[in-house]
């Protein structure tokens, strides 16, 4: 049976393995095609773990929505926010406060194309084509500025995306750029795989993904730390995603991703 694809928008290339649509196939979305799925099966062969280290990430990133939401925050800026699926940031932020506003940023054309369709309705949040390695184009974007008052202290969302930027187009630069236009009271709500717990399996996983639109790229607690250079960690720092604020499963693996929220002083 031929897959349905209206909702794609236009120049989609469905025989590239793309890591978005990946991402959505191990939450058990619905916007991914045979290529991710076949891609995304060859993961799962040598990081058998991986569906729950994404769901432990998707996790954090609801708890961390719901304390910049407790600590005053209203208004999100979500980079590289990915295909919708059950959990969006501004479902989360706006159950816990309906003033929330939210700006999702994607270069991914499903992911842009799914969002409008989803949040035409929803004058609170805006969705934006863009790259996030230019913070320059991002913060000028109209539907940016929409919803976002950077007067006002912003939660920037960095989720399972930094880990496709490569070491050349310096991470911790595209990040200094953010944070020179965030208010005093903004916070950084970052994520990103490791390869630590077990570097055998993330060399593996890592060649797999040299097959997809997006090769991954693992980093160190150590190398993640320089990269917060100018942030406030706040507790409990930067930890494995199921211990931020988590109740932790003695039986679960670790999760494969290093999780935390800093602070803008």
């Amino acid at each position: 049976m031929e897959t349905d694809v209206s909702w794609t928008g236009t120049g989609i290339d469905l025989d590239r393995p793309n890591a978005a649509r990946m991402y959505d196939y191990y939450l058990g979305g619905a916007f991914n095609f045979a290529a991710d799925r076949h891609l995304a099966e060859q993961a799962l062969q040598v990081m058998p773990w991986m569906r729950e280290a994404v769901a432990a990430n998707r996790s954090f990133l609801g708890r961390a929505v719901r304390h910049c939401v407790e600590q005053g925050i209203r208004q999100f800026l979500d980079l590289g926010s990915g295909i919708p699926t059950v959990g969006n940031v501004h479902e989360i932020a706006q159950a816990a406060e309906p003033s929330c506003r939210v700006a999702y940023v994607d270069n991914e054309p499903v992911a842009v194309a799914h969002s409008s369709h989803l949040l035409a309705d929803d004058p609170q949040t805006t969705i934006t084509q863009a790259d996030l390695r230019d913070p320059e184009q991002v913060l000028a974007a109209p539907t940016v500025r929409e919803v976002i008052d950077f007067a006002e202290p912003v939660a920037l969302l960095a989720v399972a995306v930094l880990h496709f930027v490569p070491e050349e187009r310096r991470p911790e630069e595209i990040l200094a750029g953010y944070r020179q236009t965030m208010a005093p009271g903004s916070r950084l709500v970052i994520s990103h795989v490791t390869a630590d717990h077990d570097p055998e399996q993330a060399r593996a996983a890592s060649r797999v993904y040299q097959r997809a639109d997006t090769p991954v790229l693992p980093r160190s607690r150590e190398r993640l730390t320089a990269m917060l250079t100018g942030f406030t960690l706040l507790a409990p720092g930067l930890v494995d995603a199921t211990e931020w604020h988590g109740v932790l499963n003695a039986d679960a693996e670790h999760a494969g991703f290093y999780a935390a929220v800093a602070s803008v002083d």
